[in-house]
């Protein structure tokens, strides 16, 4: 990237687009750069070992100096769940609300990182100055609270950027969608708007949080044993919903899981949760009557480690279910989730209970806006520019058409871009100009390390085409031999400990060590004898068998 002349504006996505998940755009004018949100994707099938994946940060790293602040529109993972690793690299000023914040800082505290963050609370209707940039907090409604669009102002125009969102003017807890302001925006004039994607693809609009109530009350009404809902433990609105049923059907609230009882607290503290003295402690599950109590558990995914699976197991200390209980899913399946929640409902029915999911009964709604909240955004704000955010390739393209319908927008006022495009503005004109090489960042949660890219490759080979271990062990002063090879195969073609084919190995190695005179095997160097064997091996496998297991030769000097 050249240096700037100080009247452009560059819009970079670092994540988020191309894919669902590692939301992270950049904005940069002149010397000046901010960071709108830094989210992490959970892994896929395939990534051995592989936690979660975060976006490649390089780039701020390689301007760190310009690096001003980064801006968190809403607080779910795939929004803020890298920022630990951000901060590590480039430590800057973090703004975001009250609640967002909350929930960042124990993330922090994990790395070790709260004491040096610089964390800064912003309310929706605020405006923070960094650098050229000048942003105002807009309220929008979300499945999770205190969730804001960003208007930036910049010396050229204005952008705005969604965040997440839908028009629900009836939220559960909290202030609805601003959509005053954001007509008032709109109506001053908006050179580009960055706009969430993910649910482009459903006709209609997205109904407020309150359409679930009926379904749930249908449920508590029913029930007669406890009632387990798991739901995602960010679902504030669905978590007041069932406080307020509890309070209605004389139940208790006993919260399940570190995730659903933090982020119960906080909700609460910072005013968007009223528990109204239904909330109990987990210990003392044992001393109510089934009819007493309403189980929050964290887990909705099936996750093996999650309370809802524990307490469906009865490996969870403090609560488990009985015959005639009633177990409530009321979230989506994230895609690539639905084996695990399947375990989940068959091992749930191995107690006898009754489970409902959003197959059965209205008791899930996104919190993305459909087609008809995508139109009131493109019709409040009307961009001169548009750039589809947050999703697939698909959805991004989805958008474009939708926009040039629904504003009769021409094309080349919108821009489908992937993580890693520039967009370049200057005011009248917008263009895809150079592309960054991005990669994605491999993270193993148990130590809350990168993984590198060979790392993986090296599992991956290891898990589909096994392993094959060629131990050689030779005499200091001679370069001889001390015995025969030692072979052993692990995951290899399935021939793990066939004498016949650990004997044609031996060979292999053998004729190797052979080619080699004696002298050459120790002077060379033991790095450069390991090679020399290993390409033996991998050039023999490979002619013999098309596969290419790793391969490990140890040499050891006496």
């Amino acid at each position: 990237m050249g240096i700037m002349n100080g009247t452009k504006l560059e819009i970079i996505p670092l994540g988020g687009l191309g894919e669902f998940g590692m939301n992270c755009m950049v904005m940069r004018y002149g010397a000046d750069i901010i960071v709108i949100d830094a989210g992490l994707m959970f892994s896929e099938v395939g990534y051995f070992g592989v936690d979660s994946m975060t976006p490649d940060f390089s780039y701020l790293e390689r301007h760190w100096e310009q690096v001003r602040a980064v801006i968190l529109t809403h607080s779910h993972e795939d929004h803020i769940g890298s920022l630990p690793f951000l901060l590590k690299k480039v430590n800057v000023p973090v703004y975001g609300t009250a609640y967002t914040l909350q929930i960042v800082e124990p993330r922090l505290e994990e790395h070790h990182l709260l004491s040096s963050a610089d964390l800064r609370v912003v309310q929706a209707g605020q405006t923070i100055q960094v650098g050229a940039f000048s942003i105002e907090y807009i309220r929008v409604s979300h499945s999770t609270v205190d969730c804001c669009a960003l208007a930036i102002a910049t010396p050229i125009g204005t952008v705005v950027h969604t965040g997440d969102f839908k028009f629900d003017t009836t939220p559960v807890c909290g202030d609805p969608i601003d959509v005053k302001r954001l007509q008032a925006i709109g109506q001053r004039g908006v050179l580009a708007l960055l706009s969430d994607s993910t649910n482009v693809e459903r006709p209609g609009q997205m109904p407020s949080e309150r359409v679930v109530i009926p379904a749930l009350e249908e449920i508590f009404d029913r029930a007669t044993g406890r009632i387990f809902v798991s739901c995602f433990a960010s679902s504030i609105h669905r978590i007041q919903i069932m406080f307020d049923l509890a309070q209605q059907f004389g139940r208790r609230v006993i919260p399940v899981g570190r995730a659903m009882e933090r982020n119960i607290e906080i909700a609460e503290r910072t005013g968007f949760l009223d528990t109204a003295d239904c909330l109990a402690n987990a210990k003392d599950f044992r001393h109510f009557d089934p009819h007493e109590i309403v189980v929050l558990a964290s887990g909705c995914q099936g996750e093996p480690m999650g309370a809802m699976w524990r307490i469906a197991d009865r490996s969870h200390r403090q609560a488990w279910m009985e015959a005639g209980d009633t177990v409530v899913l009321s979230a989506r399946q994230i895609p690539g989730n639905e084996k695990a929640i399947s375990k989940l409902i068959n091992r749930c029915y191995r107690n006898e209970v009754e489970v409902v999911d959003s197959t059965q009964a209205r008791i899930h709604v996104s919190g993305h806006g459909a087609q008809e909240d995508l139109r009131l955004m493109l019709e409040a704000i009307r961009p001169k520019y548009f750039i589809p955010i947050h999703g697939e390739y698909r959805q991004l393209y989805r958008h474009k058409q939708f926009a040039c319908q629904t504003l009769g927008l021409a094309p080349d006022r919108v821009l489908v871009i992937e993580s890693g495009d520039v967009v370049v503005l200057d005011g009248q004109t917008a263009q895809i100009g150079d592309k960054i090489t991005i990669n994605r960042v491999y993270i193993d949660d148990t130590c809350s390390l990168e993984l590198d890219e060979t790392l993986l490759r090296d599992r991956r080979r290891m898990a589909y085409e096994g392993v094959v271990i060629a131990g050689v062990a030779l005499e200091e002063a001679t370069g001889m031999l001390l015995g025969p090879p030692e072979i052993t195969t692990r995951g290899y073609l399935g021939v793990d400990g066939d004498e016949e084919e650990i004997t044609e190995l031996r060979d292999v190695v053998l004729a190797a060590v052979e080619t080699l005179p004696p002298k050459e095997r120790i002077n060379g160097g033991k790095e450069h004898f390991q090679e020399h064997l290993r390409l033996a091996l991998k050039r023999h496998i490979l002619r013999l068998t098309g596969q290419k297991p790793t391969i490990v030769p140890i040499v050891v000097v006496v």
